[in-house]
C-alpha cells in the first residue's frame, strides 16, 4: 500500500490491528488512524500473531511496524481469547522469531515477560520466567528494545531483569500498560526501561489499582509512550467498545492533561522517545 502521503505525528506503540477482532474491517480501521498521522507497531503474542504482525506491517511503505515474540500466557495451558485467535500453547522458537526479524519493519522482541493472573499451576511461573530471559538474551543478540508485558508478577520480573542486567541492550526497552507501583517504576527507571500508558489512564481511580496519575507525573515525559493495545482496554469515551488506533489520541490529551502540558508537545515528545528506541 503505498503511504508517500503518511505524515507521522502520533504513535501507537503498542496495537493488535492484525487480530481477529479486525477481520471484517482492518483496513478502515488502519485508514481511520493513518488519516490523523497515527504510527502503529504491531505486536505478536505467538509465531503467528507474530507473522501477521510482520505481514501487515510489511503492506505500508511508512508508519506501521512489528514487534515479535511469545506472550507469557502463551507458554503453557491458560486463558485464551476469541479477539486474538490463539487457542494453543507453544515453545520459544528462537530461530523463528529470527527469521522474522530479518524484515526491516521488525523493531522490538516481545511482548514478552510475565503474567501470574491466569496462571493455573506453581509451574508454569517457572515456564515463563526461563522464556522471558530467553526473550531478553534474544534481544540483546539482535540489538533490538523489549517489548515486555507484566501483570502481578512486578517483583519476579525486576529480579530477572536485574540477573539478566549483562544481556540489556543501551535501551532495554519498554514496559508496556505499566500497572505497578511507583517504587517498581523507579527501580525500571533505574533500569534504563521506557513506559506505555493506554485507555486505563483515563477511567475513575480504583480504590487498590494503580494510582496512574501519581505514576505518570513521576516518570519523565522523556520516557513515556501512548499506546491503546487495541482490541482491548478502549478509554473513556469509547470504553467498553472495540478499541482501535485512533483512540491513542485520548491517552495523549490524558498524559498531556496529567504532565500538565498540550497534547502537540506529548506527541512530540513520544516520537522523539520512538526515534530513541525503535529507530523510527
Amino acid at each position: 500500500m503505498n503511504a508517500n502521503n503518511f505524515s507521522l505525528r502520533h504513535l501507537d506503540v503498542h496495537t493488535h490491528t492484525h487480530f481477529p477482532a479486525y477481520d471484517g474491517d482492518r483496513e478502515d480501521v488502519m485508514s481511520r488512524a493513518r488519516e490523523q498521522g497515527i504510527g502503529m507497531i504491531q505486536i505478536g503474542s505467538n509465531i503467528k500473531t507474530s507473522k501477521e504482525a510482520v505481514l501487515l506491517a510489511e503492506q505500508y511503505n511508512d508508519g506501521v511496524w512489528a514487534c515479535v515474540g511469545l506472550h507469557p500466557i502463551h507458554t503453557h495451558e491458560t486463558f485464551h481469547d476469541e479477539h486474538e485467535g490463539v487457542e494453543e500453547p507453544e515453545e520459544f522458537d528462537i530461530e523463528q522469531l529470527k527469521d522474522l526479524s530479518t524484515s526491516k519493519k521488525v523493531v522490538g522482541i516481545g511482548e514478552c515477560g510475565l503474567d501470574y493472573f491466569h496462571i493455573k499451576k506453581e509451574e508454569d511461573k517457572m515456564i515463563q520466567k526461563k522464556v522471558f530471559k530467553d526473550h531478553i538474551k534474544l534481544a540483546h543478540e539482535l540489538k533490538k528494545p523489549l517489548m515486555i508485558h507484566c501483570r502481578e508478577a512486578y517483583t519476579d520480573l525486576i529480579q530477572i531483569i536485574k540477573e539478566e542486567k549483562e544481556f540489556l541492550n543501551e535501551c532495554p526497552g519498554v514496559i508496556h500498560f505499566f500497572c505497578g507501583t511507583t517504587e517498581e517504576a523507579k527501580d525500571l527507571l533505574e533500569l534504563g526501561f521506557y513506559f506505555t500508558f493506554g485507555g486505563a489512564i483515563t477511567y475513575p481511580k480504583r480504590k487498590n489499582g494503580t494510582d496512574y496519575e501519581e505514576v505518570i507525573r513521576l516518570i519523565p515525559i522523556e520516557r513515556l509512550f501512548s499506546e491503546t493495545d487495541a482490541p482491548y482496554v478502549a478509554p473513556v469515551p469509547h470504553r467498553g467498545k472495540r478499541n482501535e488506533p485512533l483512540f491513542v489520541l485520548e491517552v495523549e490529551k490524558k498524559i498531556a492533561e496529567i504532565k500538565d502540558v498540550s497534547p502537540e508537545i506529548v506527541s512530540r515528545i513520544i516520537i522523539e522517545n520512538a526515534q530513541k528506541v525503535f529507530g523510527i
